[in-house]
């Protein structure tokens, strides 16, 4: 697998201080993330709300999207009312903020990501079945061009419904950090697939950093073993 693989008892909680680290040890004057969806990444943002607030300038910080699905940015299933409800309206104005839009052309999220350049950090999850971002597997998104930083995608599978906007590889790639979140039992199956080395979207993920924050729920069973 790409990356390192940590065991933590409260991801929240590591990924709060992993965000609070990130910011502070930012090259530039400004800080860019890309923010998720799910409950695990709500659970996150809540913490990093209530923990990070006096430790980030949000003033400084530049928020986008790794992953939007198409549908109107007040439906429950949006990533950006999520992200909204569970940090942004917590923590009060933040320099600027991207949401994806399905209904603008992708040439105008790309053109933003384009004059960023690198994004401090992008933060990912799991899904069941090894998908991150809206990266499915079988999707044609996996081979995505690499000057293209976002893209529209589908779940061939039909599981995940709604047609998403999502970061490409490549956009991913930009990333001084790819933050990965994952918790729960659920997720176990997948963590140890990626762990293993198998071929999912998760595990072809690269960026200048990779960090895995696991708790034990979904921790590769090999890694909890005693020695």
């Amino acid at each position: 697998m790409n990356g390192e693989l940590r065991i933590v008892d409260d991801v929240a909680a590591a990924f709060a201080r992993e965000v609070v680290a990130a910011f502070l040890e930012r090259p530039g004057e400004e800080f860019d993330i890309a923010l998720s969806g799910g409950e695990t990444a709500r659970a996150c943002y809540e913490r990093l709300a209530a923990e990070g607030g006096h430790a980030i300038d949000w003033l400084a910080v530049n928020v986008f999207w790794g992953d939007e699905r198409c549908v109107p940015p007040d439906d429950p299933d949006s990533n950006e009312l999520l992200a909204r409800q569970a940090l942004l309206e917590r923590v009060g104005a933040a320099n600027a903020v991207y949401p994806m839009r399905c209904e603008e052309s992708l040439d105008a999220y790309q053109l933003r990501l384009g004059e960023v350049g690198r994004l401090d950090v992008v933060h990912l999850g799991l899904g069941p079945d090894g998908h991150t971002a809206s990266l499915f597997p079988g999707s044609a998104a996996l081979d995505a061009d690499d000057c293209l930083l976002v893209t529209f995608n589908e779940d061939p599978s039909g599981r995940n419904k709604h047609r998403r906007m999502t970061l490409t590889y490549a956009g991913i790639a930009r990333a001084r950090l790819a933050l990965f979140t994952v918790a729960g039992e659920a997720k176990r199956a997948a963590m140890e697939a990626v762990y293993a080395g198998e071929d999912l979207p998760a595990g072809r993920v690269k960026a200048e950093r990779v960090l895995w924050l696991v708790d034990r729920d979904a921790a590769p069973r090999a890694l909890l073993q005693p020695h």
